[in-house]
């Protein structure tokens, strides 16, 4: 047998390491591989093991470029944005609170079925039965896409729930792949039920709703567990494009039409019958109307508190439930009352006004208006009046005599010379004040001095009383705007400083209280939404620090409800009178400039601070005064408070109209109602009247008979000759009183009293020089 050779094609013997590539193989012996097939075989491992890694890196590289960044499924029920409300103190919804969507998270038991059915039937029929995408459903919209030419989504339940809470909108291929990913995940993640509910609480439905409860209150003003079957039809159909099936959008038809779709589709997936699907196409579907911003001051003043005690993005995001002090049909109707009388007064170039209501005994503020309107814009409606520093007018003046009363300087039956007067203040111009009628009332007691706001005996009080006393008693009283007694002067009394009406409803709550401050506040208790309390505030009634005693207090009440005692300047009928309601003590104050209206008054049940003006500070005409401008929109309010307080609104202890009491050590006596004194020879046979006073103040001597200086060529009279021509003497003897700072008046005399100089700071009972 012959031996089997090979021929190898190369002239050049090499080793196994130098051949690259056998160019022809033989083999010469059969079953024996041949050593070249060897090499091939390792060479196409090599190969292969190569592919593969690119291969591995590849998909890793991809997996990175899909997955990298990608949120977590927990992500659906730990991050939700849910939006903070802002309650009454009866529940009423006030003001919703969200960065950028509005939602309130319901459980799937509080949904109605026929709301679920709708969802599932127009969104994902499959929903019960697919891992979250549905290949029927792709396949079904790409045939009705390419061969129908109808545009369907061919997205789950599942996908439009991780398209719409975890990923962004963008419409590319790595953003698709993710949304395939995530929701296989949020399928082993979370059972179908729990997946319906995120979705019904996420799911954008227009606006800025997000979710079906906030979606229901948008569209239809009620809980999302009160939808019939229709309304349901109508909410299912438009998250497939919010804004172009919104009843609210520029084709409101659109929504009909789309409600018609979803019925058909749950007849279809037999969940109602054909009749039912009729009825509810019929049913007339009565929408909401968009809500105008409600109590927005009060409101945006809550949120700016919230976010000081929690962050703004706690209040923003955080579901927060915020119980408040306000009450919403009350602030309607003194919202109401602020916009109709400013429209009646444009004639006067009055532009805008302001209001403030409290319950005095804990402080709780039930109205609270800032502007004629949030959104005007002659006047900024934005800016919140009852933050702004006003002059006061002759509404700071109760303050002023409360302190006097107080200390015991003055009775409500002491005569104050009203009569012309300057006060030398050291360093200044002398400073004469004159009353707001033009005229002046020569003896006038305290109780229709402060109820007539005569301005030169408030004068005389505030120089009795000093500068700096009065200014720390006002700041304890709880006005804040008074610091430095410095930077005042004796028109301090007649509004001569700023304040807030803020303050100004704390200072008079403090009368209402019979001497107790309690501080004003708007939040009652701040929950989440789940129901955990994160702030409670239970005021006690009349828990604050006592300012002033009972029987101080009932003094000056008494003389701000007299009606008899401000009738010479305002008249007896007066919008200061509240119709059924007598017991109330109120006071006026404008600024002789006419720049700041306003009307305060009280009882114990509420207070009520009204404001008029410009926010310009520019001045009101003449016919803007204490009869009008401000006291209407106060008496409106008033009543409508006082009503309801009389009922037990605010509090169950309170039934009827609340009159001041008066405390035991409170006496009273009668007088003479000419001199302020008890009768004594001087005065014997003078007509009498009652007053009320603090222990052992009884006035009993005061009048006197004394020889006054007449001065015939002004028909003037003075307390001595000083200055006086002898040709134009003449003395005469009448009925003279003598007032706390030494001002004599005549209370017989047929002409009125001569100017009179006053230094200040002042001494009790000094002698006043006369001015010719």
């Amino acid at each position: 047998m012959k031996k089997k050779t090979k021929r190898v094609v190369s002239r050049k013997k090499r080793s196994l390491k130098q051949v690259e590539t056998p160019i022809a193989v033989v083999d010469v012996a059969p079953g024996k591989l041949h050593w070249f097939k060897k090499i091939s075989i390792q060479i196409t491992k090599k190969k292969i093991g190569v592919l593969a890694l690119i291969a591995i890196l590849l998909i890793g590289a991809l997996s990175i470029w899909v997955l990298w960044g990608i949120p977590l499924p927990d992500n659906l029920s730990q991050n939700q944005s849910v939006s903070t409300k802002l309650l009454d103190r009866n529940g009423k919804l006030i003001y919703e609170i969200y960065a950028d969507q509005r939602r309130t998270p319901v459980k799937l038991s509080d949904v109605p079925e026929y709301m679920k059915e709708a969802t599932i039937s127009i969104e994902d029929k499959d929903f019960y039965t697919h891992g979250g995408f549905s290949v029927t459903g792709i396949l079904r919209a790409a045939y009705k896409t390419v061969f129908q030419r109808q545009l369907e989504g061919g997205s789950t339940l599942t996908q439009q729930l991780v398209k719409s809470a975890l990923l962004t909108p963008e419409r590319t291929v790595r953003r698709k792949l993710r949304e395939f990913f995530l929701s296989v995940l949020v399928e082993a993640r979370y059972s179908k039920d729990q997946i319906l509910e995120l979705y019904l609480n996420q799911i954008p439905y227009g606006s800025t709703a997000y979710g079906i409860e906030s979606a229901t209150q948008l569209y239809f003003g009620k809980s999302s567990k009160d939808l019939d079957l229709a309304q349901s039809a109508l909410l299912a159909g438009l998250t497939a494009s919010p804004t172009r099936y919104s009843p609210f959008g520029a084709n409101p038809e659109l929504a009909k039409e789309r409600q018609k779709i979803v019925l058909r589709r749950m007849v279809e997936d037999k969940k109602i019958t054909q009749q039912q699907a009729d009825d509810a196409y019929n049913e007339p579907l009565v929408f909401a109307k968009p809500n105008s911003l409600v109590a927005p001051h009060f409101s945006l003043w809550v949120k700016d508190q919230l976010a000081s005690m929690f962050g703004d993005s706690v209040v923003e995001q955080g579901g927060l439930r915020v119980t408040t002090t306000l009450d919403l049909d009350l602030q309607a109707s003194a919202e109401a009352a602020v916009s109709r009388e400013v429209k009646k007064l444009v004639k006067q170039h009055v532009g805008n006004g302001a209001a403030i209501v409290t319950y005095p005994k804990t402080g709780e503020i039930l109205a609270m208006v800032g502007s004629k309107d949030y959104f005007a814009t002659d006047e900024d409606g934005k800016v919140n009046i009852i933050f702004a520093n006003r002059q006061p007018g002759s509404s700071i003046k109760p303050l002023n005599y409360v302190l006097a009363l107080r200390d015991k300087k003055i009775t409500l039956s002491t005569p104050l010379a009203d009569i012309p007067t300057c006060f030398a203040v050291p360093g200044q111009e002398p400073y004469c004040p004159v009353n707001y009628d033009g005229t002046f009332h020569g003896a006038t007691q305290t109780r229709f001095a402060l109820g007539n706001s005569y301005n030169i005996p408030a004068v005389k009080i505030l120089a009795l009383n000093g500068l700096e006393n009065f200014v720390n008693f006002a700041r304890d009283m709880g006005l804040t705007t008074f610091q430095d007694a410095k930077n005042y002067g004796l028109s301090l009394t007649l509004g001569g400083g700023e304040v807030r009406a803020y303050d100004m409803a704390e200072a008079y709550g403090v009368f209402a209280n019979g001497g107790v401050k309690q501080p004003l506040y708007g939040i009652k208790k701040v929950e989440t939404w789940s129901g955990k309390v994160l702030y409670e505030n239970n005021v006690d009634p009349l828990s604050g620090p006592r300012i002033l005693e009972p029987d101080v207090t009932y003094l000056i009440s008494h003389a701000l409800q007299d009606n008899n005692a401000r009738s010479a300047a305002f008249g007896p009928s007066s919008y200061l009178n509240v119709s059924g309601h007598p017991e109330v003590s109120v006071k006026t104050g404008t600024t002789n400039d006419r720049r700041d209206n306003w009307t305060d008054g009280y009882t114990s049940q509420a207070v009520v601070v009204v404001w008029v003006g410009n926010n310009d500070n520019s001045p009101m005409s003449g016919a803007v005064s204490g009869v009008s401008g401000a006291s209407p929109i106060w008496n409106s309010i008033m009543k409508n408070v006082l009503d309801k307080a009389g009922k037990g609104f605010y509090s169950s202890a309170d039934k009827g109209p609340a009159w001041p009491q008066q405390p035991e050590d409170v006496v009273g006596s009668m007088i003479c109602a000419n001199t302020g004194f008890l009768p004594n020879d001087a005065s014997n046979g003078c007509p009498q009247r009652f007053e009320f006073y603090l222990p052992d103040t009884v006035p009993a001597n005061g009048a006197t008979r004394e020889d006054l200086s007449f001065d015939r060529s002004k028909n003037q009279y003075f307390p001595n000759s000083d200055g006086i021509a002898p040709e134009n003497l003449q003395t005469e003897n009448h009925l003279v009183v003598t007032d706390p700072l030494g001002s004599k008046v005549c209370l017989d005399c047929a002409f009125p009293m001569g100017q009179i100089n006053i230094s200040y700071p002042v001494s009790i009972r000094q002698n006043s020089t006369p001015q010719p």
